[in-house]
């Protein structure tokens, strides 16, 4: 097990790099001076350039590169151009917790709502009840986030007074972003869930359960849904990846200052520092998610460690 955790680790050191160094050379390339931005369109290009100067804006792409990558790998990953604050204080201590919170809650949420959603949906296949789940599915799939959040705002905040429309002020100001986003992403994880046991379901080792005098109930929670849950783990671990990465629209939609917010704002404003470490941070985060599901790999199929 400590060698397959420790091969999947390496793995992730050349994902990481070219990760920054993609990022870093998309937003070195993007139009926009960083310098002009901070002082604004009337200043002199005299002083324009000495604060390009200053910042080392004026090197060429591989030395302001690597003299970046120096820099993150002694945890110094700058400062803000426009706010003027250390990056790692912006990320770490206001934008990433509230993001990492809605979304780790939204997922939780879609694995507990969609898993045995998906399951019935299979053992009663072209029944009423699979029906009217794969239409559910179905609509899920085709709501915009934006749409749905704004709906159940109108429901549950105007209509019902139960949870804030925007902002953040506690725990209630989580429950509807983690609700749109768990009902986004439920839908493709009840999919999953139904064809996997659906294919389970149909094996020898199935039957033989059954034929040994075994409950329907442990048919299917001990031998098909074990069996069928791998591809399902994997669903799970990318659907967090796409809502950390691409919070941005529940985040403007219900006011939350989240990461996404930030790095809109960022890439609006050329403010390399505060963009990479987002970047970083959220590649990180996944990184050691995706480690997470390939240990849960094991621990379902113990074949796995052998590979």
């Amino acid at each position: 097990m400590s060698k397959y955790i420790v091969k999947r680790i390496i793995y992730f050191i050349p994902v990481l790099f070219g990760i920054v160094f993609l990022v870093y050379s998309i937003m070195y390339l993007a139009p926009g001076d960083p310098a002009r931005m901070i002082l604004g369109d009337k200043v002199p290009q005299a002083q324009v350039d000495a604060l390009r100067e200053e910042m080392g804006l004026n090197k060429p792409f591989l030395v302001q590169f690597f003299t970046y990558l120096t820099n993150i790998l002694h945890g110094d990953f700058g400062t803000s151009y426009q706010l003027g604050m250390p990056v790692t204080d912006i990320i770490l201590k206001i934008r990433f917790p509230i993001t990492l919170i809605m979304a780790v809650s939204s997922m939780l949420l879609a694995v507990i709502f969609s898993i045995p959603i998906g399951t019935l949906s299979a053992v009663k296949q072209y029944t009423v009840i699979d029906s009217i789940t794969v239409v559910f599915a179905l609509l899920l799939t085709s709501i915009p986030v934006f749409w749905l959040g704004l709906m159940l705002i109108l429901l549950f905040s105007l209509k019902l007074g139960w949870f804030p429309s925007s902002g953040f002020d506690g725990v209630k100001s989580f429950v509807l972003p983690a609700i749109t986003l768990a009902l986004v992403n439920s839908a493709q994880i009840i999919r999953m869930t139904r064809s996997s046991m659906l294919e389970v379901l149909r094996q020898d080792f199935v039957r033989t359960a059954r034929a040994k005098g075994a409950s329907e109930t442990r048919v299917i929670f001990k031998h098909a849904l074990k069996n069928a849950i791998i591809p399902v783990l994997t669903v799970i671990g990318i659907n967090f990846g796409i809502v950390l990465g691409g919070s941005a629209i529940a985040e403007t939609v219900f006011g939350i200052p989240g990461m996404g917010i930030q790095m809109v704002t960022s890439i609006r404003q050329k403010d390399i520092p505060v963009v990479m470490g987002a970047v970083l941070f959220v590649a990180f985060t996944f990184s050691v998610v995706n480690l997470l599901i390939d240990i849960l790999y094991t621990l379902f199929d113990p074949r796995i460690r052998t590979d």
